[in-house]
């Protein structure tokens, strides 16, 4: 449980988000997480890549504890997040518990919700893998986009929003229904293997869903918010920079499914991919 405790708390990502443990037993978890402007959106609102980040790193808690440490490298094989409401300026936890547990595969859901009053913010599904020390497979090469480099009038400012800034997102291209986004390696992104955290990868794929809605509609005073989000990582994320390709695969009147993949930007091997439904109100 030491062990557990060292990665959950002293992941480089995890120190730059601000995450305890405050409880892991057999078949449960918590996490806590105060307010930071760090970690925000703009007027306070915690951005929704930290709650996807709390899910799987309760998630992964609970799957390594009781699949054993041997049972590593693990991964996100199968990620499902509904967003239920908006926390401002609050501390969160996130309440995590086992639902079943496999030979390597362990099925968790999670509540995250404010710690004083326990509103819940969102509620994920979340199936981890330990490989077992199996070797990576190599997955498919992204298809990648037409390699416009057209930030749009949106995109310049994107990295002004803290958390997105603070993973050093930036956009390279938010026209037409598509995004190409770019997350360069940083230590304060790393999972304490060394490699990039799967919660910083999520809120790259995240963004970049988002993004591709924005740049269907171009800006405007709209509300918009991401009800919900599958994805996969499809295995240990990469040591590397990671391109983010967002594209609106379906539309209707406010309700946008973007579909994302990400890629390592030297090799363009696809390591995660999913699906974010965004709702922009015009």
């Amino acid at each position: 449980m030491d062990e557990i405790k060292t990665w959950v708390e002293k992941s480089p990502y995890s120190l730059a988000l601000g995450v305890s443990l405050t409880d892991l037993r057999e078949g449960g978890a918590q996490l806590t997480l105060p307010y930071k402007d760090e970690n925000s959106n703009p007027g306070r609102v915690l951005h929704g890549g930290v709650a996807a980040s709390l899910s799987v790193i309760s998630a992964h808690a609970i799957a390594r504890n009781a699949l054993a440490p041997e049972s590593g490298p693990w991964h996100t094989v199968g990620f499902q997040i509904n967003y239920l409401a908006a926390a401002m300026g609050e501390t969160v936890v996130a309440d995590a518990v086992l639902d079943r547990r496999g030979k390597e595969l362990c099925f968790v859901s999670v509540l995250v919700k404010t710690e004083a009053e326990g509103k819940p913010i969102a509620r994920a599904n979340v199936a981890v893998r330990g490989r077992h020390g199996a070797e990576p497979c190599e997955h498919h090469e992204t298809a990648g986009d037409t390699g416009g480099d057209d930030p749009g009038p949106m995109g310049r400012h994107i990295g002004g929003v803290p958390f997105i800034g603070n993973r050093g997102i930036s956009v390279e291209n938010m026209t037409g229904g598509h995004s190409r986004l770019v997350m360069p390696w940083q230590d304060s992104n790393a999972d304490e293997s060394g490699g990039l955290h799967e919660g910083a990868v999520l809120a790259l794929l995240d963004t970049a869903g988002a993004m591709a809605a924005w740049a269907e509609t171009g800006p405007g005073r709209f509300k918009a918010s991401t009800p919900s989000i599958q994805a996969q990582v499809l295995g240990t994320p990469p040591r590397d920079d990671l391109v983010a390709y967002g594209r609106v695969a379906e539309r209707d009147n406010e309700i946008f499914w973007c579909d994302v993949e990400v890629a390592g930007q030297s090799d363009h091997r696809v390591c995660a991919r999913g699906t974010v439904i965004y709702r922009i109100i015009t």
